[in-house]
């Protein structure tokens, strides 16, 4: 009597456009909820008034800072430990390296950076996931990522 094969893994499957707007549609709430109030500890500093370049050029520097540590810490931190923002997870997408190995810091700086690059011309970057036979945009290839639908029932996503 023959052995039975072990079980396969299933194959990688490309996220389509569809799913990764909607995966970025829900991280992008949940992100500006964040900044919403990162922005509201600002207020206090001001006397409850925007902030003002030519009043508080410090102020306004370290504002800004913030905001841009809080993007690249809720990408950062959750591609780095898990392959998936709360919206990747709820869509049933990971990210990975073509390697397959999860994203470290840098990879990730390099992806938010691409990501930038593929929004510019009027979402073009983002559009080409349609197009693409691999189904990735240009911020996937420019920085060796790809973005893979989760198998339902395996635990993740």
């Amino acid at each position: 009597m023959q052995s039975p094969n072990p079980p396969q893994s299933p194959p990688d499957v490309p996220a389509g456009l569809l799913r990764r707007l909607g995966a970025v549609l829900y991280d992008a709430m949940l992100l500006l909820a964040v900044l919403m109030i990162a922005t509201a500890a600002f207020l206090p500093l001001t006397g409850g008034e925007a902030l003002d370049p030519d009043a508080h050029p410090a102020l306004e520097f370290v504002y800004r800072a913030v905001l841009v540590l809080l993007i690249v810490g809720y990408f950062g931190i959750f591609w780095t430990r898990r392959g998936q923002t709360l919206g990747m997870a709820s869509w049933r997408l990971r990210i990975e390296r073509d390697d397959g190995t999860t994203l470290g810091w840098r990879d990730t700086a390099l992806r938010l950076g691409a990501a930038v690059l593929s929004w510019l011309p009027f979402g073009l970057g983002y559009l080409w996931i349609a197009i693409d036979p691999q189904r990735r945009a240009w911020h996937d290839r420019l920085s060796g990522t790809r973005i893979l639908l989760v198998p339902k029932g395996t635990g993740r996503g």
